[in-house]
Formats: C-alpha cells, sequence, structure tokens
C-alpha cells in the first residue's frame, strides 16, 4: 500500500537475514479488515506509508535463527501452524506499560501491517511470508483449530476477548451488540459464553444479522428496516422496560454512540470498542444519558498479549460449536488485493481473507 487512495501493488523482497531469535513465518492466510479500509483511507495518523498490510496472520514456522519459543518456554519447530501477535516493541518500563498497566497505549507500542514501514522489512500479513522480529509474542495454532477459524476470528476475536473483560458481564444480564461486523459478531458469541441471558445484535445487513444468530445472538434487529426509536423501543420491550444491562458498541458510528447510551439501563454499562479511527463528533445530553442513570462508560482500546492467548483458547474449546470459519467469507489473491478492499470497504460480507500464495 504505497500511499492512500491510490492502487495496492505486488512488490518483491528478498529474503531477511535472520537475526538470532528472528524467524519467517509462510503465510497461510490473513485478512482485510475495518483498519485495512481506514489505513487505504488514510484515515489513521502515522502510518509510513509504504505499508504492508494485513495485521493478524496465520502461516507455518518457515525458518529460524537459533530457539523460538511461545509464552510457556515450549520450543517451536519449522513446519509448525502458527499464530502472533502484532503488537510489538511496547516498552514495559513508561507509565503506560507499569503504573498505568494500558499497554495498548505505550508511546513505543508499534503493528505489524500498520505502523512497520515495508522500507523496513516484511511486517505484514499481506506477503508470502512475515518476518517475525526477535521479542514477538508467538503461540501454537491448537490441533484442530484451522487457519480458516482463527483468521475468521482475526483481530475481531482478540478485540471481542478485551471487550468481555471490559464488560463485566454477569450471569442471566441482557447484551446489547452494536454491529454485526467481525468484531460485533464475536462479541455476541463471547458474550453468551460469558453467562449472558440474551444477546441483542443490531446492525445490517440480513446476511451478516443471520451469522450473528449463528454466533450467539438470541435477537437481531436490522438498523436498515427499523427507526433508532424504533431500536430503542425493542430493547425495552425485551427488557421489561429496563434497558440492557451491558451495551456494547462495536459499530464505530457517532450515531450509534448516542442510541447505545439510551438502551443501557440505570447502573448499567457502556462498552465503547468501535471507534478506531474518528468518525465525528456525538451529541449527548450528560444528564439525561450519563448521569442521571447512574452509568458506568468504558473505553476498550486494541488487544493485549492475554488477549491474543486467551483467543487461542477460546477457540480451542468452542471452533465446533461456534462458526468463526464462516466470517471469512471470501478469499483473495494477491493481485485481487484492491478487490477485497472494495468489498471491505462496502461492507457486502463480514470479513474477506487474504491467501498470498493463491
Amino acid at each position: 500500500m504505497p500511499a492512500p487512495l491510490v492502487p495496492v501493488e505486488i512488490r518483491e523482497f528478498t529474503e531477511p537475514e535472520l537475526p538470532l531469535g528472528g524467524a519467517l513465518l509462510r503465510t497461510a492466510m490473513s485478512e482485510v479488515c475495518g483498519t485495512d479500509v481506514h489505513l487505504w483511507h488514510g484515515r489513521l495518523s502515522g502510518v509510513p506509508y509504504p505499508i504492508i498490510p494485513g495485521h493478524v496472520t496465520t502461516g507455518t514456522l518457515d525458518s529460524v535463527r537459533g530457539t523460538l519459543t511461545d509464552p510457556e518456554g515450549r520450543v517451536l519447530r519449522e513446519g509448525d501452524r502458527l499464530a502472533f501477535f502484532d503488537v510489538h516493541r511496547t516498552c514495559g518500563r513508561c507509565l503506560a506499560c507499569t503504573a498505568h498497566r494500558t499497554p495498548t497505549r505505550c508511546p513505543s507500542r508499534r503493528v505489524y501491517g500498520i505502523t512497520d514501514s515495508a522500507t523496513e522489512g516484511l511486517f505484514g500479513g499481506w506477503s508470502q511470508k512475515v518476518y517475525l522480529e526477535p521479542g514477538v509474542v508467538v503461540a501454537k495454532l491448537p490441533d484442530g483449530v484451522s487457519f480458516e477459524s482463527y483468521i475468521g476470528g482475526g483481530c475481531g476475536l482478540l478485540t471481542a476477548v478485551h471487550i468481555i473483560e471490559r464488560s463485566q458481564i454477569v450471569l442471566g444480564d441482557t447484551v446489547v451488540v452494536q454491529g454485526a461486523g467481525a468484531v460485533g459478531m464475536s462479541a455476541a458469541a463471547l458474550a453468551r459464553k460469558a453467562g449472558a441471558g440474551q444477546v441483542i445484535a443490531v446492525g445490517a445487513p440480513e446476511s451478516r444479522l443471520d451469522l450473528s444468530r449463528q454466533m450467539g445472538a438470541d435477537v437481531v434487529v436490522n438498523i436498515d428496516s427499523t427507526t433508532p426509536e424504533q431500536r430503542l423501543e425493542e430493547v425495552l420491550a425485551l427488557t421489561g422496560g429496563r434497558g440492557a444491562d451491558v451495551v456494547i458498541e462495536a459499530a464505530g458510528s457517532a450515531r450509534a454512540f448516542e442510541e447505545g447510551l439510551r438502551m443501557a439501563r440505570n447502573g448499567g454499562a457502556y462498552v465503547i470498542a468501535g471507534h478506531y479511527t474518528n468518525t465525528g463528533d456525538s451529541t449527548v445530553n450528560a444528564h439525561e444519558h450519563i448521569n442521571r442513570k447512574h452509568l458506568d462508560i468504558r473505553g476498550c482500546w486494541g488487544s493485549q498479549v492475554g488477549h491474543f492467548l486467551r483467543a487461542l483458547q477460546v477457540l480451542e474449546r468452542y471452533h465446533h460449536e461456534i462458526p468463526w470459519h464462516l466470517i471469512g467469507a471470501r478469499t483473495y489473491g494477491l493481485g485481487q488485493i484492491n478487490d477485497a478492499l472494495a468489498v471491505a470497504e462496502s461492507m457486502v460480507i463480514p470479513k474477506a481473507l487474504v491467501d498470498p500464495w493463491r
């Protein structure tokens, strides 16, 4: 991706000389997620174009210099099926990493496929091979978990693990999930597994809502055929007039934020995860929508190593019953990347996948 709003190009790179502890991953699959669309639109600041996008990627260990281990110290060997945590170079020393315990806000934090320039090497999954620099967190895919299931969940699953942590769902809670994309679908699935008694998915189009039902939603509400007032009335009707215990914003819409505040009950919680870029201002009444309701509002930015490792555990336990593999609806080769971006931009499918060997 040489720059925003210009076609993505195919370029060839030489394989890097590996330092001690470095490795090469032979890419099996990467994804085209909403972040990649934002990158192409130029809506993220500080991106060092040209970049190789694809921040969540899976494949097989192609080569390693020295010893490569997972977080539990187990040695990884060439040919192992792997996933790696895309966030790297957090410093472990700043206020965010230590005192505040928010490493997702570390000023040294870098992310594969987003903040690493292609001039520095193979730091993105839209490539036949990815350079795993020393220190990157790497883990084996659990036996039985396919590349399609892992990458179908992708960054949305990791974010959803963080969302559920921030939501503090209590057994029997009613949870509203705003947004029927990859993040919203995984949030609905994990809300169900976390003990929610009722999960209501709000979004569009109907095909995504159908898949949201398969992922775990009990009720779906189509924003294309309802007004905000009708959606609020439906949530209130489903909760005995109280509103939802937890509302999860995974839509990335300023209007969704305004709407979600009204859907939450008195003393409830609202978790905001979809606003990865600036979508404009929202108009709220602090007295009416927040303070009088005694409402908790919690941000949820990115994910951490623990969320990555727990996502693998979740996949291992539930991949047979939760169809993450269906989220990746179409697969594209490198020569079709611009088509994949256009499909992702139009949101006609939940997610486009990238197979760089296709």
